[in-house]
Order: structure tokens, then C-alpha cells, then sequence
């Protein structure tokens, strides 16, 4: 388990939640929280939350900027049932829950229920409120989204992970919460009930049962899967090159003949940061032995935002029947935003070798997350 400090990095899972955060909590002790359900990061911002008696929604006037919406605080949603949904758009977790998201918004909007997605960045240009709102027009989401850039939303919530959602009824009190993917039922029945109390009658019959596709596809149950891995310095883990990773210049990293189970390596000329790794010269890789049905990679296009193609080969051999939603049959694609990207998709798990290959220079690359 990590521990908060002041240079780490915000995760899925976040340690050390503020006094005030930590009254928040307390009332959540009926709540279905999963803690199996998303890795263990750290939060560096401070925030001092607002009072308890104000409520966890008087922190919406922390948002450092509104996408859909104009502002919204906490009086203005009085008499509302309120979703409330931390996530963050390089997230697969999160990803795979916004078919069901949309589905509530849509299905009781009229009910009186407002979804609120708060927008909170792992990686530094998720700060970009141009890039957050193209996500937000990519993934078809139409709710309200506040971009919580210092955390200040994220710690009156005393939350702890992405994705989380809170239920807020009608008097602004937060009555439950689930951390992580799964239980869509369990949450969708929980909004109702604070529909009802809230005085809604006649709500549309049924529980929601979307069908995610492409990157929003549900997970896969495989149980064997190789873990969220990072790129850059201050997290990587899993590097398998002789002499590791390089810190902040120039260095040539000789392609590596073996992997090991859940072991990376890069190949040509990079220099690895403290978040990212930057390819200096075109034809350099980056390879991966990983277990999964799914294998992700969070990519950006150089800094001066010029697409990065690139191929992929799948144990030697273009992926084919195996490629992921981002490349073609022939495995190839094309980097041209920053985002996270789809590179395999099988039919059923196993232990296989990824490597792409970057034809041109300034591929950015992150993490590799799996599914």
C-alpha cells in the first residue's frame, strides 16, 4: 500500500483522506465499497474540505472548470438525487462503467436525478480542459462534468478511488457509495430509492443493462492478469532490461531477446520522466509478456500533437482475429491524441508477448493497463 506525500501521484485506490473526508466516511459504513476491485495509488494535493453540516456537494465550488454545464454548487441541486461519479478519462476502469452512467442519466433525468461526472486527472494533461471535453464528446457524455484539477472535490468526498461513485439524496447527504467496477444493479436500485424518498412516482421500469463495446467492454473474469503497469520512473515496476530505466536524458535501450511473465522493455532511443516515456527516434518499441484478454496502453502523439504510426505484433505476428479496437488486422494504428488505446483484444486470456513498434519519432507512452 502506498502512503500520500506531497510529490506522489493521485491513483485508483488513495490513501490518507483529510479529517474532513474522514467524517464523510464514517456515514458510509451500509455502503457496497469493493476494495478488491482497483489498485492502490497516492494523492499529492492538500485540500481543506468544507464543513460536514454544509455537506460533501459544497465542494462543486472547487471545480476549477465546467464541461455541458454551467456552474453548479450545492444549493442549485437542493431537492435533486445526485450521482456523483470520480473518474478520469485514461482510465479503463472507468471507462468500462460509462455505459451504464449514461444509461442512468438518460433513464431518470426526467425522475430528478442529476449525474455529475468529476473529472479527476491521473496524468498532467488530463489538466487540459480542451482534451477533457473531446474525451467527454468521444465517449457520448452529455451530463455535467466538473474538472477537479486540485483534488479539492476529491478530497471533501474523502474518496479513494477511480472510478467511485456517491449517491446524494434530495438534502445534499451522501447515502452510500461503491468503489470500482461491478455492482450496477446493486447501484442502480440505490438511486431509485432516493428517487422514491425524494418524492419521484411512475419510475421507468427495469434495471439498466447496457451493452459496452469496444474499449467499454466489460472486463474479463480471467482471474490471471498481469498488473497496471507505468512507464515513467516514479512508478514503473517490471522493467526487465539489463541495467533499468534511465531518468530524465538521451538513452539507447538495446531491443531485450526475452521477456519474463509481466516484464516490459523499451528498444531504440527514449528518455524516461518521471510520468512518461518520450521516443527520440523513430523505429524504437516499447514490448510487453503480459497475461490478459486486454492489453491497453495509454499513448500521446508528440509535443507538438503530430500523429505517431505505429505497428504491433502479437508473439511475432500481426495480431489479426486479436487486434484491439485502436489497430487493424495488420496491426497497425496511429497515435493521434492523448488517450488511452486499445491494442489487443482476444477472445479468451493467456500469456503472450506485444510489441509495438513506433514509425515515427515523439510517441509518448504512460501505462499499460489490462483486462
Amino acid at each position: 500500500m502506498s502512503t500520500t506525500s506531497s510529490s506522489s501521484r493521485p491513483g485508483r485506490w488513495i490513501t490518507g483522506a483529510v479529517a474532513a473526508g474522514a467524517t464523510v466516511l464514517a456515514a458510509l459504513a451500509t455502503a457496497w465499497a469493493s476494495p478488491t476491485e482497483a489498485p492502490l495509488r497516492d494523492a499529492r494535493r492538500t485540500f481543506v474540505a468544507p464543513s460536514a453540516s454544509a455537506g460533501p456537494l459544497a465542494a462543486l465550488v472547487g471545480a476549477t472548470g465546467w464541461i455541458n454545464s454551467p456552474v453548479l454548487d450545492a444549493s442549485g441541486l437542493r431537492g435533486k438525487v445526485v450521482l456523483v461519479d470520480f473518474w478520469t478519462y485514461s482510465c479503463i476502469n472507468c471507462l468500462r462503467t460509462l455505459p451504464y452512467v449514461r444509461a442512468w442519466a438518460d433513464k431518470y433525468r426526467d425522475a430528478g436525478l442529476v449525474v455529475i461526472g468529476v473529472h479527476a486527472p491521473e496524468f498532467d494533461f488530463e489538466h487540459r480542459t480542451a482534451d477533457v471535453q473531446r474525451a467527454a464528446d468521444r465517449l457520448h457524455l452529455d451530463f455535467p462534468i466538473a474538472q477537479d484539477n486540485d483534488f479539492a472535490i476529491w478530497r471533501a468526498f474523502g474518496n479513494q478511488a477511480w472510478p467511485a461513485f456517491y449517491f446524494v439524496d434530495a438534502q445534499g447527504r451522501v447515502r452510500g457509495h461503491h468503489l470500482g467496477e461491478g455492482s450496477y444493479a446493486e447501484s442502480e436500485q440505490q438511486i431509485r430509492r432516493l428517487l422514491t424518498e425524494a418524492g419521484a412516482t411512475a419510475l421507468p421500469a427495469g434495471i439498466a443493462s447496457p451493452q459496452g463495446a469496444g474499449i467499454e467492454a466489460p472486463s474479463s473474469t480471467q482471474r490471471a492478469q498481469s498488473p497496471e503497469t507505468y512507464v515513467g520512473y516514479e512508478r514503473a515496476s517490471g522493467f526487465g532490461a539489463p541495467g533499468g530505466l534511465v531518468p530524465d536524458r538521451q538513452h539507447d535501450y538495446p531491443r531485450v531477446s526475452a521477456l519474463g511473465t509481466d516484464e516490459w522493455a523499451l528498444s531504440g532511443t527514449w528518455t524516461v520522466g518521471r510520468e512518461r516515456a518520450v521516443l527520440q527516434r523513430a523505429g524504437g518499441g516499447i514490448a510487453y509478456r503480459f497475461r490478459g484478454r486486454d492489453l491497453h496502453v495509454v499513448l500521446a502523439p508528440d509535443a507538438d500533437s503530430h500523429p505517431v504510426r505505429f505497428r504491433v505484433r502479437i508473439d511475432g505476428r500481426p495480431p489479426q482475429a486479436e487486434h484491439g479496437a485502436d489497430i487493424d488486422a495488420q496491426g497497425n494504428g496511429t497515435v493521434d491524441s492523448r488517450r488511452l488505446y486499445q491494442i489487443v483484444r482476444q477472445s479468451a486470456g493467456g500469456e503472450r508477448l506485444v510489441e509495438i513498434e513506433f514509425l515515427d519519432a515523439g510517441a509518448q507512452a504512460y501505462a499499460f493497463t489490462f483486462g
